[in-house]
């Protein structure tokens, strides 16, 4: 079974490198499987045999995941405004997934966070749910999962890629580096989100300056204050 799993906050570049994956062609990839199925009760998922239907609860998007792992290479992205207690309730259920994360300065995330969403909550954040996954990860492996530092990745698409995949276990494939810009079906449930992505064509910082940032808004200072020393543990392993 090959499942790689990239454990992502949000605002981290992690869907510009799920469009890279898509890019690729030989690997399935599923968007946001626990997200969508926290917020909405269930995903709908690709099939092994083909076709896709939908999975209720976190132990048959497992399941599932894993089929498909048996039937050729998965990617997943998932982002972690949620803790996803069953992960912490049922590890030996992902021991066997390649995990893997993404990592974005926070004083940027979190103004691009606000900017889409303004009423986020300070755990919305993700990283210190980020921070105990890869703790939980790390005690069930026995490895230390790789990271991606969104920063190196946008300053050095192709050496971060071909170290990722190096890693993973996948061929690097650097004409996947490039794609055609637009929508991706299933970024619409979400589109607000996904904007900077479906415009995108490679790997490039949005050059965007916002109104809302760590420097002028109280709140946002304390958003960053609490989950800055978790993304410095975290982005101490990048790649």
């Amino acid at each position: 079974m090959t499942v790689i799993a990239l454990w992502a906050h949000p605002r981290s570049v992690s869907t510009a490198f799920l469009r890279m994956m898509v890019e690729r062609g030989d690997v399935t990839v599923v968007h946001e499987p626990f997200v969508l199925l926290t917020d909405h009760g269930e995903v709908t998922l690709p099939r092994p045999e083909g076709g896709s239907g939908a999975v209720r609860t976190p132990g048959d998007l497992l399941a599932r995941l894993a089929e498909l792992g048996a039937a050729g290479p998965v990617f997943f992205k998932d982002t972690l405004e949620y803790h996803h207690q069953y992960l912490f309730d049922h590890p030996e259920r992902i021991a066997g997934l390649t995990h893997t994360f993404i990592v974005r300065d926070p004083a940027r995330a979190l103004a691009s966070h606000h900017a889409v969403k303004p009423t986020m909550e300070c755990r919305e954040a993700g990283y210190e749910h980020q921070w105990a996954l890869y703790e939980l990860v790390r005690r069930v492996t026995g490895v230390d999962p790789v990271v991606v530092s969104a920063e190196r990745l946008l300053a050095d698409p192709p050496g971060q890629v071909a170290a990722y995949c190096a890693r993973v276990g996948l061929p690097y494939l650097p004409e996947a580096l490039t794609w055609e810009p637009g929508e991706r079906p299933e970024w619409r449930t979400n589109r607000p989100w996904h904007l900077d992505a479906s415009a995108s064509a490679t790997f490039r910082a949005p050059e965007r300056a916002y109104e809302v940032t760590v420097d002028n808004d109280a709140r946002l200072r304390r958003f960053h204050a609490h989950h800055l020393p978790f993304y410095e543990r975290l982005v101490e392993h990048a790649i």
